[in-house]
């Protein structure tokens, strides 16, 4: 088998250049198929052994586009996933380290804003806007009504915006 692969290599190579559009990928190919031509050692095969050789080569082609094209789809799902296509370029969804300091120094600002708020307008509000509480449910973990904590959190978003603005 190994010394037909060496009457065949150069037809080989021909064949799957045309198929594949690509003469180093021909090449790859059949580099490995004489791998798997050289694990088979001195086996018997009927008729000249071409059909095989063949045969072969066609399968290991079509496992290669088959992952390239696996590959491709992952790939292509991982980068619809990081970012976004304007046009042509790909863009991606991460905020730059400047807009990441400064996110942090707003979120600190309003931090300290709410601290500074009256402990019930305060509590109002980390229940309901950053716990993600509703009005009800916020009433009931301060033991006041619903519209106290209404007028509670309107109260702290007033007092958020003038000091951050």
């Amino acid at each position: 088998m190994i010394r037909l692969y060496g009457e065949k290599r150069a037809n080989l190579v021909r064949v799957f250049a045309a198929k594949l559009r690509s003469a180093s990928e021909a090449e790859d190919l059949i580099q490995d198929l004489y791998l798997k031509v050289q694990a088979l050692g001195d086996v018997e095969v009927e008729g000249d052994g071409s059909a095989l050789l063949f045969r072969m080569a066609n399968n290991l082609m079509l496992d290669r586009l088959r992952s390239q094209s696996r590959a491709g789809a992952r790939d292509e799902g991982w980068r619809s996933l990081q970012g976004t296509v304007l046009g042509d370029q790909q863009v991606a969804d991460v905020p730059s380290a400047e807009e990441v300091v400064a996110g942090r120094q707003r979120l600190s600002a309003m931090m300290t804003a709410v601290d500074a708020l009256p402990p019930q307008v305060a509590r109002a509000f980390k229940l309901h806007k950053l716990e993600g509480l509703s009005h009800a449910d916020t009433a009931v973990a301060m033991g006041v009504s619903r519209s106290s904590v209404e007028k509670h959190v309107s109260a702290a978003l007033k007092a958020l915006m003038a000091k951050l603005a």
